[in-house]
């Protein structure tokens, strides 16, 4: 069923921690221009590689999207560390697909060092690295544990193969309330307009998150070809719940501050995120995929064009593939990993882990999952910025 699913998976924009303070239509103009530029002019050369005698990397990722402990220390990470000799950086600096790509374009565009070995991005947007030609092509021979990869990953349209890229997890996009003050729970996006939710409800400021589930709920297969009178239908929409107040955020990472202040009892919501709230913050919240459908993207690991510690990257991209440490930070981050073997590791970590759809999801669940399909630049700006207008009058 994955399978199919992934055959949709053109430049897929998902994001799951994206913050919009900080965004606003700045961004959305970057995400715009980004649509149409980068691919005309000469392509950088890659940089020369110094792993030889540079036994150190950075790692530009996401928050809370590695196993930690309690000292803030990361166990895998530390592992590594210790078996390969080279010193890490773990950089939280990826706060937003759009705002990362901002602060980085101009040193990717003149193939300089962006202060990142390798860097894990969404699907929509590896692909434009991959199109402008700004990353870097794997040494194969130094990551045999690709081999490891889940075949259904394995020939992304955007990097048939794998050469230039590989997963790092995947994961839903649903919905969330908290169980004591919602205690009849939510089936659909439906549910989230209801009367007694109103200035309780938070949407995520991910455009294809958001209006993918208000599509599906309109009945439209986001993984097929719609049109634009579909999509702006869904954007109507929201542009009713934001103005009657119903929704009291558009928001990035910061919606599940809303969730632990009580500010929002329900939302549009990340599956992995929920899971880490209800560890840190008491068992309050249930996460669902809509009965209409849920959305499902991908992050990967790629080695920017500029990095002169390539050989340091794929050592670490190699060893996140061992089923046994994929498994140990599936159980943290609890989103699904794209290892094969590591559900037989995870047995021996706890039994239940095996069990948990949201890490190793069945058929059933994977059939209520939907790719966002390609947009054409043209799609991508107007649907962009139609989306960008509701956020702004939020």
């Amino acid at each position: 069923m994955i399978q199919s699913l992934i055959q949709h998976a053109r430049l897929t924009q998902v994001t799951r921690r994206g913050i919009l303070a900080g965004a606003g239509a700045g961004a959305a103009a970057l995400a715009l221009a980004a649509c149409s530029t980068g691919g005309a002019s000469a392509r950088p050369t890659p940089a020369k590689d110094q792993s030889s005698t540079d036994k150190t990397l950075t790692w530009a990722n996401w928050q809370a999207y590695l196993d930690q402990d309690d000292s803030g220390k990361y166990p895998t990470l530390e592992a590594f560390q210790k078996k390969s000799g080279l010193s890490v950086k773990y950089d939280v600096a990826v706060d937003d697909n759009n705002t990362y790509y901002a602060k980085v374009k101009d040193q990717l565009a003149l193939g300089k060092d962006i202060g990142a070995d390798t860097v894990c991005l969404t699907d929509w947007m590896i692909a434009r690295l991959i199109r402008f030609g700004y990353v870097q092509s794997f040494d194969e021979a130094k990551i045999p544990n690709k081999k490891n990869l889940t075949p259904a990953l394995a020939n992304a349209d955007f990097d048939p193969g794998r050469k230039k890229s590989l997963p790092w997890q995947s994961g839903f996009a649903g919905i969330c309330w908290n169980k004591k003050k919602v205690p009849n729970g939510l089936k659909s996006i439906d549910d989230l307009w209801d009367s007694s939710l109103k200035g309780k409800v938070g949407v995520l400021s991910e455009m294809r998150d958001t209006m993918g589930l208000i599509m599906l709920q309109q009945g439209v297969d986001i993984s097929k070809s719609f049109t634009d009178d579909q999509y702006m239908k869904a954007i109507d929409k929201l542009t009713k719940e934001v103005s009657d107040g119903q929704v009291r955020n558009i928001k990035g990472n910061s919606y599940l501050n809303d969730l632990k202040s009580g500010d929002t009892l329900a939302a549009i919501c990340w599956s992995g995120d929920i899971t880490q709230l209800n560890a840190e913050a008491g068992d309050n919240w249930e996460f669902a995929l809509p009965e209409a459908g849920g959305t499902l993207w991908s992050d990967n690991f790629v080695i920017p064009i500029g990095s002169p510690r390539k050989a340091n990257a794929e050592e670490l991209i190699n060893y996140y593939y061992e089923p046994a440490v994929a498994a140990e930070v599936a159980a943290w981050v609890n989103y699904i990993t794209p290892v094969v073997g590591a559900k037989d590791e995870a047995v021996k970590i706890d039994p239940d882990l095996a069990d948990n759809q949201l890490i190793f999801p069945d058929d059933t669940t994977l059939s209520n999952a939907h790719i966002f399909r390609s947009l054409t630049p043209a799609e991508e700006q107007k649907y962009q910025a139609a989306f960008q207008k509701v956020i702004l009058g939020a």
